[in-house]
C-alpha cells in the first residue's frame, strides 16, 4: 500500500509517496491536467494507493482524475489539517509529506464529495445568483449616475417600460450617458440569461424529491428551494437537526475557558449559498405565526440596530431545523402545536 500526498498550486501539483513503513518511496511534481495525472499514475508502481488533497479550487478534478485511475483518493479539510499537523516551516514540499502522513496514519480529516448530479445542480443556482448580483450593480450604477446629475427618478422602477422612457429622455453628458446606455444593454442581456437561467431551474425542479416540500416553508419559493436542495444534497448524512445548522454557519463561534464563557460572530463554515437562502427566507418567515413573537421578542430585546439581524438568524436557524425534520420524515411544512390553516 502507498499513501500520497498531494498539495495543488496553480501549476503544478506537489507529490509526496510514503510506504506503509513511512519511508519515502517518491518526491515529485506533476502538472494539475488530465494528461499529467495520469503520467504521474503510470509513473508509480502498480500497487494499491491511498492519497489526499487539500478542499481548493481544483482538488476535486485531480480527484475525480486519479479515482478513475484506480486510487483512493480523500480531499481534507484544509483547516482541520492545520489544527492536526501545525508547521513552523510551511513549503509545498512540506504539505504533500504531512498529508502523505495522515494518509498513512489513517487521520485525514475528509469532507464529504457530493456527487456530480448535486455538484450541477449546484452550479445551475450558483450561476444564476451571479447573474442577479451582475445585473444589482448594473442598475446601482445607472441610480448612481442620476445621482450624480440630482436627477430623482421619479418612478418605483427605473428599469421598467415607464422608467426605461425617462432615461431615454435624459440629457446626461459624456461620459455618463454612454455609461447609463451600456449598462440597459448589458441588462437587457442579464436579463435574458437569467430568464434562461429561471426555466431551467423550474424544469429540473420539478423532478427533485425535495422541493415540493421546501416550498411549504414560509418564506421559501422555488428559487430559495431549489437553491436550498442543491446545498444540501442528502439530508441524512445529517444525523441531527443541530449538524445541519452547524453545516449552515448560522452557529455563533464559541470562546470558553475556564469560567469564561461566550458567544462571538457566526461561524460562517459551509456553503455561503445555504446561509444566503435561509436568511433570505427567513426576512418573510418571521411574519408567520409560528416565528412572529421570538422574532418580535429578539428584535425588542436588543434594540432597533442590532436587533432585526439577530432575529432573523434566530429565524434561519429555526427554518434549518424544521427542514431537517421535514425531509427526514417526508412531511411539509407543519410546526409543533400548529393547527392544519396555520401551517399552510
Amino acid at each position: 500500500m502507498l499513501h500520497v500526498g498531494l498539495d495543488l498550486s496553480r501549476k503544478r501539483v506537489d507529490v509526496h509517496v510514503l510506504d506503509s513503513a513511512g519511508q519515502r518511496v517518491a518526491r515529485t511534481t506533476a502538472v494539475p491536467d488530465e494528461g499529467g495525472l495520469r503520467a504521474l499514475v503510470e509513473s508509480l508502481p502498480a500497487q494499491s494507493v491511498r492519497a489526499a488533497i487539500e478542499s481548493m479550487t481544483g482538488a476535486r478534478f485531480v480527484r475525480d482524475v486519479l479515482t478513475d485511475a484506480g486510487w483512493e483518493v480523500a480531499v481534507a479539510d484544509a483547516q482541520r489539517v492545520k489544527g492536526l499537523a501545525p508547521l513552523a516551516c510551511k513549503t509545498d514540499k512540506i504539505d504533500a509529506w504531512v498529508l502523505a502522513e495522515l494518509c498513512r496514519r489513517d487521520l485525514v480529516p475528509a469532507v464529504w464529495l457530493p456527487p456530480m448530479g448535486v455538484r450541477q445542480n449546484r452550479e445551475r443556482a450558483r450561476f444564476r445568483l451571479h447573474l442577479v448580483k451582475h445585473r444589482t450593480m448594473l442598475k446601482a450604477r445607472v441610480h448612481s449616475a442620476l445621482m450624480t446629475f440630482g436627477i430623482p427618478a421619479k418612478t418605483a422602477d427605473l428599469f421598467a417600460p415607464g422608467g426605461r422612457r425617462l432615461l431615454t429622455r435624459l440629457a446626461l453628458p459624456d461620459p455618463w450617458a454612454g455609461d447609463v446606455t451600456a449598462s440597459l444593454q448589458l441588462i437587457d442581456t442579464l436579463d435574458e440569461q437569467i430568464g434562461e437561467c429561471e426555466r431551467l431551474l423550474r424544469r429540473l425542479g420539478a423532478d427533485h424529491p425535495y422541493l415540493p416540500r421546501l416550498l411549504t416553508v414560509p418564506g421559501i419559493g422555488w428559487v430559495l428551494g431549489y437553491t436550498i436542495a442543491a446545498e444540501i444534497g442528502d439530508i441524512h448524512r445529517f444525523p441531527t437537526p443541530t449538524k445541519l445548522v452547524g453545516y449552515t454557519g448560522l452557529s455563533p463561534r464559541v470562546y470558553q475557558t475556564g469560567e469564561i464563557d461566550r458567544r462571538g460572530p457566526l461561524a460562517k463554515n459551509g456553503p455561503r449559498y445555504l446561509r444566503w437562502a435561509l436568511i433570505e427566507a427567513s426576512i418573510h418567515a418571521c411574519q408567520h405565526p409560528a416565528y412572529r413573537d421570538r422574532y418580535a421578542r429578539t428584535r425588542k430585546r436588543l434594540g432597533k440596530q442590532r436587533g432585526p439581524r439577530v432575529a432573523r438568524v434566530e429565524v434561519a436557524r429555526d427554518l434549518a431545523h424544521a427542514i431537517w425534520h421535514m425531509l427526514t420524515r417526508d412531511q411539509d411544512f407543519a410546526p409543533a402545536g400548529a393547527t392544519k390553516d396555520l401551517a399552510a
